[in-house]
């Protein structure tokens, strides 16, 4: 279980009642795209459902029956946060901003291109785009959803390509395996020559292209490389 001292509170408040339990803040986000997958004694403080967790009022059996239809910890968890909202400290969700605008920061910067330079934004103009145009970061809300609302915001301010690149590679047989194992995520077609050396063509985000050849060359210096 998350520790007391790291958890929140997620507050939901019904017939005038307040309905809490303490939960792991890095895992909301998980929770509330699929419950499923998220372990319960990872994600709670505690597997009770509280009227004030800090003072230790607890609600009856009947209340919680009578307010959410069950006594499983997983349902009442869930509608206590598609119903209500997370209590945090002002250091808290600093904290949660920061990290989360980090994130947002570097999948742009790991994805997108500037086309004239043919590179990468560095983090820094990123990250002074978004503070020029205010962009809010919601520490919970799916980071996919805000990359998508970042990028809106940062085109008008910083031209941005996402078109993919076309990469080959040559690479001895005997790296084929440490990379094949990053590289097959973006694999298009590969074949074996008739050397022992393993050729493919890649396709991946023009932002990832540099490590992505990086990593490759870590493994095999020799390895020949095509942008296509």
């Amino acid at each position: 279980m998350v520790s007391l001292d790291t958890a929140v509170l997620a507050r939901w408040e019904y017939g005038g009642k307040r309905y809490e339990i303490l939960v792991d803040p890095d895992l909301v986000d998980d929770f509330q795209q699929d419950p499923s997958n998220v372990n319960m004694d990872e994600f709670l403080a505690t597997d009770e459902v509280w009227h004030d967790a800090r003072g230790g009022d607890r609600p009856t059996e009947d209340a919680i029956e009578s307010t959410f239809g069950t006594q499983e910890i997983g349902l009442i968890a869930a509608k206590i946060l598609e119903k209500g909202n997370i209590q945090l400290t002002t250091n808290q969700r600093k904290e949660m901003v920061e990290q989360k605008r980090q994130l947002i920061i570097q999948e742009i910067h790991s994805t997108a291109i500037d086309p004239k330079a043919k590179t990468p934004h560095p983090k820094t103009r990123i990250e002074l785009a978004l503070e020029e145009s205010r962009f809010s970061v919601d520490p919970f809300k799916r980071l996919d959803l805000q990359v998508k609302d970042a990028i809106d915001i940062l085109k008008p301010l910083i031209p941005l390509s996402f078109e993919p690149i076309r990469i080959a590679f040559r690479i001895a047989g005997s790296g084929y395996g440490p990379c094949s194992k990053f590289l097959r995520q973006y694999l298009d077609k590969d074949e074996w020559l008739s050397n022992g050396d393993w050729a493919c063509i890649i396709e991946c985000p023009p932002g990832m292209a540099g490590t992505i050849i990086g990593r490759v060359k870590s493994v095999d210096s020799n390895s020949e490389v095509k942008e296509l």
